[in-house]
């Protein structure tokens, strides 16, 4: 089957029955499940297509606040959710001699911006997700080769030799986005690819993560405690930071990062490409066995300590690249999370930008009217784009200064005198920036936001849903 891109066909709404589009979504990761799930709710067609046999969901403890706890509330699943996590009071500072440098403390905020934030571990997040979309609309070990679009579809062609052809093609794929892939392959040929965007992707961090079994207290003291000890580290003389992270599951969540420089990129360059996964671990926890934790009673743990308890399937090295793009989409294909922005681990606002992409698109595309045109759908993304570029922005800046807040260089030094010496009035002024941005669906009843401080303006919540005609009601029962 192929696409003309010259062939389009006219469009007579009165003669039509009421028709919404089909999405297709390309990834199973945090960004495409909740763009699933909030379809599913608009009762709007979509099909989830993800390339791995199985998947797993890899990685350590995530951070959630006050800006996706509306999008959890009014997907009900937000009392769930709290269940899984843990309360989180302040981030600890601290450095390779176990003292504690400063903190960045969180109380307060439920008063100010209507909600908690949380930690929960990235497995049970996934989950929480995935019982939300249907089953049979997510299609595992589909492994995208070529796609294609044009005035009336979009075409996607899987390795299996199947095909599928639906009205949106969303790219949910990662950093290393197949859809995006294709898409800029195409705008590239006809010179309307920003040159940054044909870039490589830059990447400056490896991360090792893993998660341990449930332990005891005596094992590990600071899991008796009824808020989740967040704790960074930050060396004196490498170029590394970790953290730890208790969870309501009794497991400590734990992650490595190394910033790379000229030669140690060059060393990590084979591993670039590769998925996450558990093989090309081991090495990297030879390295970093020694660095020193922080248990919460008197015993003197090391990292060797967590990864000797951490189930080896489970551990998982990861190449992280940072990276705005500028083209997000083109014609019937759009891109979402990961695939048009990533950030650096540092800043811990990947998955819950992703998240907000998925509000702002599934506004976008709830409002499309039936049987939408591609000028339509691409007015749809423009819009959304228009939304959420802004805060992408402002998210990626927020991660490269915790970044450098992490990093040996004199930059980050003076990052982090700084940060111990500004004032709490200013460090709430930056936060309540960060804060104002709680966006919430418009096809589902609004959650009730309690924070003192106010919202931002949200364009997508005055689209509203297409209603159908006596026309077309009578054209569909014929």
């Amino acid at each position: 089957m192929e696409i003309n891109p010259a062939v389009t066909f006219k469009h007579d709404r009165s003669i039509m029955y009421a028709k919404r589009p089909k999405v297709l979504i390309v990834g199973a990761g945090l960004a495409g499940l909740t763009l699933g799930m909030l379809l599913h709710k608009a009762g709007v067609p979509f099909e989830i297509y993800e390339r791995a046999a199985e998947v797993k969901p890899l990685g350590s403890a995530m951070y959630f606040s006050c800006t996706t706890a509306n999008l959890f509330k009014q997907c009900g699943i937000y009392e769930e959710f709290v269940s899984l996590g843990k309360y989180v009071s302040s981030i600890q500072m601290c450095n390779e001699d176990r003292e504690l440098e400063f903190s960045v403390d969180f109380e307060g905020n439920e008063e100010l911006y209507g909600a908690k934030g949380y930690m929960i571990s990235r497995p049970q997040l996934y989950d929480l997700l995935i019982r939300q979309v249907p089953k049979e609309h997510i299609h595992l070990g589909k492994k995208v080769l070529t796609m294609d679009q044009g005035n009336n579809k979009a075409l996607l062609r899987f390795s299996d030799g199947t095909e599928v052809e639906g009205d949106i093609l969303v790219g949910a794929d990662g950093a290393y986005s197949a859809v995006r892939q294709g898409m800029y392959e195409k705008l590239k040929k006809t010179n309307k690819l920003p040159a940054s965007d044909a870039l490589p992707l830059p990447f400056s961090t490896v991360c090792l993560l893993g998660q341990t079994h449930p332990l005891s207290a005596e094992e590990f003291p600071d899991l008796t405690n009824d808020k989740s000890q967040f704790r960074n580290f930050i060396a004196t003389d490498k170029m590394y930071t970790w953290s730890t992270a208790t969870t309501a599951q009794n497991t400590v969540c734990w992650g490595i990062s190394l910033f790379l420089d000229e030669e140690t990129s060059k060393e990590n360059d084979s591993f670039r490409n590769s998925e996450w996964g558990p093989e090309a671990a081991a090495a990297m926890c030879e390295q970093v066995k020694d660095f020193p934790i922080i248990s919460g009673g008197d015993k003197i743990l090391t990292l060797q300590d967590l990864i000797d308890r951490s189930p080896k399937e489970l551990i998982s090295k990861a190449m992280l690249e940072e990276k705005v793009f500028k083209t997000w989409f083109d014609c019937r294909t759009v891109l979402i999370g990961d695939a048009c922005h990533k950030f650096n681990p540092a800043g811990g606002v990947g998955a819950a930008n992703a998240m907000h992409d998925a509000i702002a698109l599934a506004n976008g595309i709830n409002g499309l009217p039936f049987h939408p045109v591609a000028d339509e759908i691409e007015a749809a993304f423009r819009a959304y784009k228009e939304e959420r570029i802004d805060w992408v922005e402002k998210a990626f800046g927020h991660s490269k200064v915790f970044r450098t807040l992490a990093g040996q260089s004199i930059s980050s030094k003076v990052t982090r005198y700084i940060m111990r010496h500004t004032p709490l009035w200013v460090m709430h002024k930056v936060e309540r920036r960060q804060n104002t941005h709680r966006p919430q669906v418009t096809f589902l009843p609004a959650a009730e936001d309690k924070g003192t401080v106010k919202t931002a303006p949200q364009p997508s919540l005055s689209i509203k849903a297409p209603e159908e005609t006596d026309e077309s009601k009578t054209t569909q029962a014929v």
